[in-house]
This record gives structure tokens, C-alpha cells and sequence, in this order.
């Protein structure tokens, strides 16, 4: 006969097992019930049972039941949010097909010219929403987070392996950091040489905007006559005042290479942010002017001006997605990782380039020391390349971004998966690109009247390799036109044979194997030319001389100085 906690026990058995549960915990109540059949293990001496242990186990499970359908939603939250956000991006970047020629009469001169006059009307360019950054994001997975503190490891090791050797060669820990001193030098002249520039660039084009739009309301007998005074103006303040002047003042005073680059990369920023300005709201004031839809024209306030100039992004709008708070424990370790890796990147050309170079560059061209100068510049190729994408377009974007609450994190897109040129091309720096994209390009196409597509790809590959050429040629001092050939010649012919088209995990190892033979022969030869002029210095170089590359020539015999950096 049985007793009544018996009983008991087994109609919970059943109802248990005819109840959809967990499997860990059917299997649980399970294991509960055969025990129970088999024997008294779980009752006590005063026929009573352990209910306890049951309930326990209950209550465990369905925490961990609720804990997984917690994260289950949280995953799911985020994977809806990713494909709105690209949904919402590639919606706003369709255009009209253009109908092919074959199934199209050919345009008449009235079409063509009413075309010719015809502008993209204003908002159908970049829109903004918000979202994070795609490392903030995939920093959150464990996995991908050891990756970042595997190269955290390699910068200890750095930073030991270049205090054992100075140690053993000195006596001593050396920590003067004469490479960093030696590239930041004058600071002092540059902050002067960028306040000047930012002033200019906060006055003189919106003073200009605001005149010019006040010759469009009718009271001006000859507003075209205005507008192309106006534009002259203009054009001559940037080419003067934004691109000459901050040029001439790093050359004249021999500016040492990382002070080179912070006026030569901010001199070309704010000349792309004016252009950005001027080219959004022309428009407008012109529209206005033909409608007289209101009293006035809406002109930007100061204050969003302002913050443009300031703001990640290269595209002007009135008012962008904005962040409720500011996060400043993000915004300190965003500029403590910019810090840090402004200190690996000087471990690694301490460690991985000057050694190499001293000797290389003093030999004469050899075929076989080229090969090995390649192949061994191409560890620390990769890893200015990742410093630099992950100091400038993550970490410092995010920073500022974080600061004046700009919600649009999409500096970069995941361009380590591209299988194709043309996609790497377009998710590597997406800040550029827009610009790019909406100013160069789709305003080529606007002058050609669409019909020239493949000229303005070209159009755009000619203006960046340009801008990149002039921004190396300034800051290191000499004209070895690496880079552009490497864009014009290979960047072309790799975007057309490694097209969207192409998928597979191939077609992504053939990207990176490129990539890395790229940043190999972009250091060997910068860094062979930089020393040839310092070892074999011209006193009256001529025109031809100065545009020839000093390596070519330069060899043990006239070496000046070779101690030099």
C-alpha cells in the first residue's frame, strides 16, 4: 500500500511528462520519478519525500528558461535593427535605372537642355539615422573581442622587446621617445597654423553664402553677374586661403612629418566640408529664388554651421540624428586607444622599419633585395593600416561623435569581407566615399547628362588618387608618385576585375593577398626614399632632379649622414 507523499510524487510524474517542457527539466523530474521507483533513496524515515530538491531544480531551470529567451530577444532585437538600418540606406540610395538606348528614342535639344539645367532635388542624397559602430557592436562577441587583446599582447611584447635591446646596448631603460618628438615637432605652430585655418573656413564662406543670397531675392538688377562674382570669390579664397597659405607655411618652416599631416589632413577636411556647405544650400537659395514660395529664403544658422565643421561627417544636412546623453567614460577610452595606438605604431617602425631601412637604402637596386624588402614590410604595412583605420575611423570619429551626440556611427562598413575591390572601396572609408559619391561623381554625371558613366568612375579614381599623392607628396617632403600609380594603374584594373560579381572565400583571399603586397611596396619604397634623401642630399636640384626619386641613385659611396632618421 501506498503512502499519501507516494501518491503524490507520482501524479506529478505524469502531469510533468504530459506538460511541453525543457528537456533538462523533464529529464530532471524524470530521473526524480526512476528513482522513486526504484527504491526509497528519496524519502526519509517518516515516509515524507525531499519536495525541496524538486522545486529547486524548478525554479533553477526556469530562471535559466527566462535568462535565454532574454538574450534570444536581445540578439533578434539586434539583427532586425541591422537590416532596417541597411533597408533604410539602400532605399535611400536607389536611383531611377537609367532605360537603355536601344528601347529610347533619342533625346530632342529641348530635352537635352531642360536636362542639362536639370538638379537633383535636395534630400535625395545621404540620409542619416541612427546607429552604432560596427566594432562597438562586434566587440560585445567574446570571440571577436581576444582578437583585439591579441594585439594588445603584441604591443607588450613591442614594448619589452625595445626595452631588453636598449637595455642591453645602453645600460639603462631608454624612454625618451625621440621618433615621436621628432615627428611632433613645433607643435606650437601648428595649433596656431589650424586656428587660423579654422577661423577663415567659420567666417569667410558663410559671410560669403549669406551676401550672395541676399543678390537673389530680386532687388539686384543682375543676380547671375552677382553669382559668378560671388563664386569667383570663393574660389579663390579656397584656393588661396585654404590651399596655398597652410601648404607654403608647412614647407617654409620645415614641418616634420606628423605635424605635416595634421594641417595637410585638416587643410583638406574643412576645404571638402565648405564645399559640402556651399553645394547643399546653393541649391535651396536658388530654388527659392525661382519659386518665392516665402518672404526670405532658410538660410543655416551660425550655430549648425558650427557644429558641421566639427561633426564625423563630410556631408551637410540642417540637423542630424542626435544621442540623448554623452557618454564621457566612451568618449575617454576612445582617445586612450588613440593614444595607444599612436604608441604602437611608433614600436612598430622602431622594432620592424628603422632597423631594415638603415641598410637597405644605402645599397643600389638589386632585384633580390627589392623582393625581400617587399615581403618584409609587409607585417608592418598591415599594421599601420589596421592602426590607422582603427585609431582614425573608429576611435577618433567615435570620440567626437560621442561628444556632439551625432547618432551615425556608419564611419566604415565591414570591408575585411569584401570579396571585390569596388566594395572595399566603398566600405573602407565611408566618410570619404559619401563625398565622393554625391559630389563628384553623381555631379559628373549631372554635367554629362548621365551619359558617361565610366568617366566619371574614372573622374573619381583621378581626384582621390590626386588628393592622396598631394597629401604624401607635402608631408614627407619629396614627389615619388608610389601611391598614385598603385590607385590609377592597379586600384582601376583590380575595381573592374574584382567586381561586385565576384563572391566566394576566394575572391576575399585574393583581396587580402593584394592588399598586403600593397602596404609591402607602399613602405619599402617610401621608406627607401626617405632615407635616400637624407643620405644623398642635392645642394641645386634641378626641376627634373626634384621630380626624379633619389633611390634610384643613392648608394653607399654618397652617404652624408647616417645617423640620421
Amino acid at each position: 500500500m501506498e503512502s499519501g507523499g507516494d501518491s503524490l510524487l507520482r501524479a506529478r510524474c505524469r502531469a510533468f511528462s504530459q506538460s511541453p517542457t525543457f528537456s533538462d527539466l523533464d529529464s530532471s523530474l524524470d530521473g526524480d520519478c526512476n528513482l522513486r521507483g526504484n527504491g526509497n533513496n528519496n524519502i526519509t524515515s517518516n515516509g515524507k519525500i525531499e519536495v525541496e530538491h524538486v522545486i529547486s531544480k524548478k525554479l533553477q531551470l526556469k530562471r535559466k528558461a527566462e535568462f535565454l529567451k532574454g538574450d534570444l530577444m536581445r540578439q533578434f532585437d539586434s539583427q532586425v535593427n541591422d537590416f532596417m538600418d541597411s533597408l533604410i540606406e539602400e532605399s535611400a540610395s536607389l536611383e531611377p535605372a537609367p532605360v537603355s538606348a536601344v528601347f529610347s528614342p533619342p533625346l530632342s535639344d529641348k530635352e537635352r537642355s531642360k536636362l542639362r539645367h536639370f538638379r537633383p532635388p535636395h534630400g535625395q542624397g545621404k540620409h542619416f539615422v541612427s546607429r552604432r559602430s560596427l566594432l562597438d557592436e562586434l566587440f560585445e562577441v567574446n570571440h571577436i573581442r581576444t582578437i583585439y587583446h591579441m594585439f594588445i599582447a603584441l604591443l607588450i611584447l613591442f614594448i619589452l622587446s625595445t626595452l631588453v635591446v636598449d637595455f642591453i646596448d645602453e645600460g639603462r631603460l631608454v624612454l625618451d621617445f625621440d621618433l615621436l618628438v621628432y615627428a611632433f615637432g613645433q607643435l606650437p605652430l601648428v595649433v596656431c597654423t589650424w586656428i587660423c585655418m579654422f577661423l577663415s573656413v567659420l567666417l569667410v564662406p558663410y559671410t560669403l553664402f549669406h551676401q550672395w543670397s541676399q543678390t537673389q531675392s530680386g532687388s539686384f538688377r543682375h543676380p547671375r553677374l552677382c553669382s559668378l562674382l560671388f563664386g569667383s570669390v570663393f574660389l579663390l579664397y579656397q584656393a588661396l586661403g585654404l590651399g596655398f597659405l597652410p601648404t607654403y607655411v608647412v614647407v617654409t618652416n620645415g614641418l616634420p612629418p606628423a605635424s605635416r599631416f595634421i594641417i595637410i589632413l585638416e587643410q583638406v577636411r574643412l576645404m571638402m566640408k565648405v564645399h559640402s556647405f556651399v553645394r547643399e544650400n546653393v541649391p535651396k537659395v536658388l530654388a527659392w529664388a525661382k519659386e518665392k514660395n516665402s518672404p526670405s529664403p532658410v538660410l543655416p544658422q551660425v550655430s549648425q554651421y558650427l557644429y558641421f565643421l566639427f561633426a564625423p561627417t563630410l556631408i551637410y544636412r540642417d540637423k542630424y540624428p542626435r544621442n540623448p546623453a554623452i557618454r564621457w567614460g566612451y568618449v575617454a577610452s576612445k582617445f586612450l586607444q588613440v593614444l595607444g595606438s599612436l604608441f604602437y605604431a611608433y614600436y612598430v617602425f622602431v622594432r620592424l622599419c628603422i632597423p631594415q631601412f638603415h641598410s637597405t637604402s644605402l645599397q643600389l637596386f638589386d632585384p633580390r633585395a627589392m623582393v625581400l624588402c617587399v615581403f618584409n614590410s609587409i607585417l608592418p604595412g598591415v599594421l599601420v593600416l589596421f592602426l590607422a583605420f582603427f585609431a582614425f575611423l573608429h576611435c577618433w570619429l567615435n570620440a567626437f561623435a560621442e561628444m556632439l551626440r551625432f547618432a551615425d556611427r556608419m564611419f566604415y562598413k565591414d570591408w575585411w569581407n569584401s570579396t571585390s575591390f569596388a566594395n572595399y572601396y566603398r566600405t573602407w572609408n565611408v566618410v570619404v566615399h559619401d563625398w565622393l559619391y554625391y559630389y563628384v561623381y553623381r555631379d559628373f554625371l549631372w554635367i554629362s547628362e548621365k551619359r558617361f558613366r565610366a568617366a566619371a568612375m574614372l573622374f573619381v579614381f583621378t581626384v582621390s588618387a590626386v588628393v592622396h599623392e598631394y597629401i604624401l607628396a607635402v608631408c614627407f617632403g619629396f614627389f615619388y608618385p608610389v601611391l598614385f600609380c598603385l590607385f590609377m594603374c592597379f586600384g582601376m584594373m583590380f575595381n573592374f576585375i574584382l567586381h561586385d560579381q565576384r563572391k566566394g572565400p576566394i575572391w576575399n583571399i585574393i583581396m587580402w593577398t593584394s592588399l598586403f603586397l600593397g602596404q609591402g611596396v607602399i613602405i619599402c619604397l617610401y621608406s627607401q626614399e626617405w632615407y635616400a634623401q637624407r643620405y644623398c642630399p642635392l645642394e641645386e636640384p634641378s626641376f627634373f632632379e626634384l621630380l626624379k626619386p633619389r633611390s634610384w641613385s643613392c648608394h653607399r659611396g654618397l652617404m652624408s649622414d647616417p645617423g640620421r632618421l
